[in-house]
């Protein structure tokens, strides 16, 4: 069995613009992606969590520091053929005052401890789509500002640079998807499915 973690936030998790509740597994990108594997005998771990960071706290829910569950995940997961591993657009939020360098180096401290699992030709990482022009907006998240809105735009050639250093794969979501313009923030059920079939393309390249 080929076990594949996907390693997340809210858009992995599959949170719904529309209803702000979760999209059934049939549209969410990690359920897509089980389905187009499934005659390839693989299992989809789905381990999204809204709020999730790479290594900044949340002052309003705890738990959402990516690098402190990540140990744990490994092991309760035991043998894995590939990770996928897709974070950024929390560490955006105003309260954090990030950078996308900033951001890139808690992306790199959680692949210190994924690649103490897996060699760098199993793991994927992706940078996370582009927020919204009007995300920080009253009527949207206003824990992010313009300035987040620039960062995450910023976020696609950073990663690139760690997943190089690292020899690992490198997927620019950004590229592929758009947020929905319900919130500005969050895949919409058609983006789920583009990225599902970009990311299936995408692991034939890793070994």
């Amino acid at each position: 069995m080929r076990n594949i973690l996907c390693f997340g936030d809210s858009n992995t998790w599959g949170y719904n613009p529309s209803t702000k509740e979760r999209f059934p597994q049939s549209i969410r990108w990690t359920g897509l992606l089980q389905k187009r594997l499934g005659e390839e005998n693989a299992n989809v771990i789905e381990e999204g969590l809204c709020g999730r960071t790479t290594i900044y706290e949340d002052q309003t829910r705890p738990g959402r520091k990516g690098i402190d569950s990540l140990p744990e995940i490994l092991n309760r997961c035991g043998h894995l053929e590939n990770v996928i591993l897709m974070l950024g657009t929390n560490d955006c939020k105003a309260h954090n005052m990030s950078t996308p360098k900033d951001i890139a180096a808690g992306i790199d401290d959680c692949l210190d401890i994924i690649l103490q699992y897996v060699s760098p030709k199993q793991v994927l990482l992706i940078s996370p789509i582009h927020l919204g022009d009007d995300v920080w907006k009253d009527d949207y998240d206003p824990e992010f500002d313009t300035r987040s809105v620039k960062v995450s735009r910023g976020l696609e050639n950073e990663y690139k640079k760690i997943a190089r250093s690292r020899h690992v794969h490198f997927l620019a979501a950004s590229k592929h998807v758009l947020p929905s313009k319900v919130d500005q923030e969050h895949l919409d059920a058609y983006s789920h499915t583009i990225l599902a079939d970009v990311i299936y393309n995408e692991l034939k390249q890793c070994g």
